[in-house]
């Protein structure tokens, strides 16, 4: 009974706005926009009218931004709060936010076409740009010259760049892939509440359970995705085949 209500009082909202703005290191726009898009709880009105805030918030806040640098859109962060239970402590948003980082791929870095082209070892031509982009190894920014570029996937774009597929091709390979990709993340993503996520509720949030989940988490990354690359290359040459065969082809 005591340690709920010393945690009652952790979670007392006690920041103005501009306070919860300088602890997330956002600006307060940033703040309200997030509130009217019912990204963020409002505060808590106190004496003279003052809106308040908490650990929630902030902890909230900290998790937005990490959706945010893997790239999710404004949209794709209102689905997943949404599907949060709506009494998750500060603790329990933390936890989340270090889940998510753990399972984010490489940050994306901005880059110019000089330095692209000495990476890719040729020059490039914009067709050649457009392609890269098709297969989400960059992304174009305002500027012309500079892109955001995924690293890791570089070298395979470069390879791929000599291969004769089409364009369109290469866009709409990758909408299937991303449409199953997110199927498969979403069950996962089931998998992991049900048989971890809530037993550690269940558990009364008890820290050996939680670093338990923690190692999990980290482990499971490479594990699921050198499982879901095995079984797409399986089942990609199976497809193959059969489609070879269909065709009277060896």
């Amino acid at each position: 009974m005591q340690q709920q209500a010393s945690q009652e009082r952790a979670d007392e909202p006690g920041y103005t706005v501009d306070e919860l703005a300088a602890r997330a290191g956002v600006t307060v726009r940033t703040v309200r926009f997030y509130g009217t898009r019912g990204l963020l709880p409002p505060p808590v009105i106190g004496a003279r009218r003052v809106g308040r805030y908490g650990p929630v918030h902030l902890s909230r806040l900290a998790l937005i931004e990490e959706l945010q640098r893997q790239g999710m859109t404004l949209a794709a962060i209102e689905r997943y709060l949404e599907q949060l239970p709506p009494d998750l402590s500060a603790q329990d948003l933390a936890i989340h936010r270090a889940l998510v980082a753990s399972w984010a791929p490489e940050s994306a870095e901005e880059i110019t076409r000089a330095e692209l082209e000495r990476r890719a070892g040729r020059a490039l031509a914009d067709r050649d740009v457009d392609r890269l982009a098709a297969m989400g190894v960059l992304d174009r920014t305002a500027d012309p010259d500079t892109f955001r570029l995924d690293g890791a996937l570089l070298r395979l774009g470069v390879e791929l760049l000599g291969v004769p597929i089409e364009h369109e091709t290469i866009l709409a390979s990758r909408t299937v892939l991303l449409e199953h990709a997110r199927s498969a993340a979403q069950e996962l993503a089931r998998l992991f509440r049900e048989q971890v996520w809530n037993p550690y509720r269940e558990s009364g949030e008890d820290p050996d359970h939680l670093t338990a989940m923690k190692s999990l988490s980290a482990h499971m990354q490479p594990m699921v995705v050198q499982a879901l690359v095995t079984a797409f290359q399986r089942s990609l040459s199976e497809e193959l085949r059969t489609a070879f065969r269909a065709t009277g082809r060896p």
